[in-house]
This record gives structure tokens, C-alpha cells and sequence, in this order.
């Protein structure tokens, strides 16, 4: 099944690295104009080095409004991937109030700030546009030291809901992946952490996702193949739901 995106634009949050650089660069092959976000440049460089096509915006999502100022000066967007996000292993009993505040900042804030402004210039410009954010299996599947983070998924669970019911009506598609582990930079600092979990045990196929498998579930989401899928949160797990 080939999905292009000819004609289209797009924005990638935290595309620097792992899955959002490799979302980035599957858009840019599939013919769309596409928009890498983060907030260090020395990845936008060398991603604007591997892939001279690509256009880089570096910002810190954390600031409200020079997020909405630096998106501002795109074109509308025709497809908006959520994808940055920070995950730090805390339990409940030790998480500070900046570590709270950071992961809520990053992980559900930020992509509320960009949603918002990107949703009112599809409106605008009547694009029948498609949001999806990068939730995670810890949305519903309670792990150990993962308090903070996983809560941070669950808001964005509900939030793409709430999106989907208010933006519909305007032909705008909003849409979550929940993924189980997938091995990127942020994961390989806690893998003895994750090793230790049961998930891969309890997982029907064997193993943990590979990047590709979120990428191309991403794609089908954003793509006109996935046109009456609509504020659902698909889970990328290998069968550990079934659980």
C-alpha cells in the first residue's frame, strides 16, 4: 500500500532524534513538505546535513508563546505529529515539582500549544487536515517509576478524544499510537530498568517495536487510507493488551 503526500505539508515536534527524526524523513520521502521541530540544533543540523530538503524550526516547547510565534510563520499545515517528550524514571514517593512540571510541560503541554495553533489554521484554510500525537502503552498499563510520565500519556489519551469530537465537524482527523518500548535514545538510558519489567514476557509476539513500526503506523494515520479513523489511541504492543 503506498501512501504519498504530495502537496502537503507537515510539522514533526521533536524530530531531532529517534522515532520523530525517522517520522521526518519517511514524510520527506513520501513527497510532503516537511517542518522538523526541536530544540537542539546541532540534531537539526545534522538532520538538515542527511536530508537537504527538510526545513528545521528550533524551539523550546516549554515557551508557550514563542512556540505559537515560530509555528506562526508556517503555512498552514496539512499534517501535525506530537511526537516530542522527555521520560525520566521517578517513583511516586521522590518526584519533585520540576520533574513533574517538565514532563507535563513537554509531553502534554506543548503538544496542546501546537495543536491549537495548528487546528485554527486548518480551519481557516478548510484543510481536512490529520493530528497525531505519540502516546504510549504506559497510558494504561501501570509501570514502576513511570508515575509522572505515565500520567502525562493518559492526559494525552483524553485529549485527543476531546480534539476529535471538537474538530470533526471541520474534517480535521486527530488520532494517538501507544506504543510498547521501542529502543531510541530516550529508552536506552533506563534498559536495565526495562529489562527488568515482565512486558516482554507478557507480550504474545516475542518482542519490543522497532522504529519502523511506529513510523508506518504514524503514516496510515496521517494518510487519506485511514479517513474514517478517528480519535482512537492504537496500541503498537506485540499483544500485550490482550492481557
Amino acid at each position: 500500500m503506498e501512501i504519498r503526500f504530495d502537496g502537503k505539508t507537515a510539522l514533526v515536534t521533536g524530530s531531532g532524534r529517534g522515532i520523530g527524526r525517522a517520522i521526518a524523513k519517511r514524510l520527506v520521502e513520501c513527497g510532503a513538505k516537511t517542518y522538523a521541530l526541536s530544540v537542539l540544533k546541532d540534531e537539526l543540523d545534522s538532520l538538515k546535513e542527511e536530508v537537504p530538503e527538510i526545513h528545521t524550526v528550533q524551539v523550546d516547547l516549554r515557551d508557550w508563546k514563542k512556540t505559537r510565534d515560530e509555528i506562526g510563520k508556517i503555512e498552514a499545515i496539512d499534517l501535525l505529529v506530537n511526537n516530542a517528550g522527555v521520560c525520566k524514571m521517578k517513583d511516586f514517593l521522590t518526584a519533585s515539582q520540576d520533574e513533574l512540571n517538565e514532563m507535563m510541560e513537554v509531553n502534554f503541554n506543548a503538544g496542546f500549544n501546537v495543536s491549537q495553533v495548528v487546528a485554527k489554521l486548518m480551519i481557516e484554510k478548510k484543510i481536512c487536515g490529520s493530528i497525531v500525537f505519540i502516546s504510549s502503552l504506559c497510558s494504561t498499563f501501570a509501570m514502576d517509576k513511570l508515575s509522572v510520565y505515565s500520567c502525562t500519556k493518559s492526559a494525552i489519551d483524553m485529549l485527543i478524544k476531546c480534539m476529535a469530537l471538537e474538530l470533526g465537524p471541520h474534517k480535521i482527523r486527530v488520532n494517538s499510537v501507544n506504543p510498547t518500548v521501542v529502543w531510541t535514545e530516550m529508552t536506552l538510558k533506563i534498559k536495565d530498568h526495562i529489562n527488568n519489567m515482565p512486558n516482554l514476557s507478557l507480550t504474545p509476539l516475542g518482542k519490543f517495536a522497532d522504529r519502523e513500526d511506529i513510523v508506518n503506523t504514524v503514516l496510515f494515520l496521517l494518510s487519506d487510507k485511514s479517513g474514517m479513523i478517528h480519535g482512537e489511541s492504537i496500541r503498537i504492543d506485540g499483544g500485550l493488551g490482550v492481557h
